[in-house]
């Protein structure tokens, strides 16, 4: 279940009082060894881990997902999971788990948040090490606290969305990735594409994709260019992978779909002579 770890861990239970809405239970904080990991395993309960530095790997629901500095990953009650340290750049996460009858925010539904200025209230929950009443209190108000920043960042959802765009619109011709995309974003990779398809009704993938595909067709046909051509200035420099892809699009490979095009345009021209349109 656990994996080797160090001593650096302080783990608090909290039970000194009851509260309706949300009821903590535990917190604390570690420092991995490299691999460290917990799991597979389910939790009875809700439980936040915010990571302080390093990485790791989460896993949820049979998908594996990498988790940097200022991500949160998310265990729901009673769901299969797995995390582990990075061997060469282990995590240092900050923890609370708690119990509720009522509904969580809807951020929480996702397996990973990144929120790094959520780090503050997370380095203050550790404060309740010190206290001997008033912890339940005192967690209960940074929770809600956390779930205000959440609540504030589900109104940039949007924004977030619009700025891929934008960025994938300019800089589709330089070959970007959508993980540079979400790296210049500063938000987790998973995290925009779950955006981008709630929004788009595709993935930020398959936009780029069909962007770079477009327009290397208008590239071919508008503009004369060579298929070689047409693939370097829409991002692909590699010849065999651009005409790969363009024929799993298209149906045909790009010089067939140059000529497929030339020839109907020829063919229009011919009808648009022999059969001109009657003057007004």
């Amino acid at each position: 279940m656990k994996g080797k770890h160090d001593q650096m861990i302080k783990s608090e239970i909290v039970i000194d009082q009851h509260y309706k809405d949300f009821s903590p239970m535990q917190f604390g904080s570690e420092t991995c060894d490299p691999g460290h990991f917990f799991g597979p395993s389910v939790r009875t309960h809700w439980l936040l881990h915010y990571i302080v530095y390093g990485f790791g790997r989460f896993e949820r629901d049979g998908i594996s997902y990498s988790v940097k500095p200022g991500d949160i990953f998310v265990i729901p009650p009673y769901e299969k999971i797995y995390y582990e340290a990075d061997q060469k750049k282990p995590w240092r996460y900050i923890w609370i788990g708690f119990t509720t009858d009522q509904s969580v925010p809807e951020q929480l539904l996702k397996p990973i948040i990144h929120c790094p200025s959520a780090g503050k209230i997370f380095e203050e929950m550790l404060q309740c090490e010190k206290m001997e009443n008033g912890r339940t209190a005192f967690l209960c108000a940074k929770l809600w606290e956390f779930f205000s920043i959440l609540l504030d960042n589900a109104k940039s959802d949007t924004d977030y969305v619009q700025k891929a765009i934008n960025c994938i619109n300019a800089e589709y011709i330089n070959g970007i990735t959508i993980r540079q995309v979400a790296d210049r974003l500063n938000i987790n990779r998973s995290y925009l594409s779950d955006l981008f398809k709630k929004r788009m009704g595709i993935s930020p993938q398959k936009y780029l994709i069909q962007l770079r595909l477009e327009k290397a067709a208008e590239l071919l046909t508008v503009y004369g260019q060579s298929p070689s051509t047409a693939g370097i200035s829409v991002g692909y420099p590699d010849l065999y992978h651009f005409s790969k892809i363009f024929k799993k699009h298209f149906g045909v490979s790009p010089r067939e779909y140059q000529k497929l095009c030339t020839s109907f345009s020829s063919l229009f021209l011919l009808f648009c002579c022999l059969f001109p349109s009657p003057s007004a």
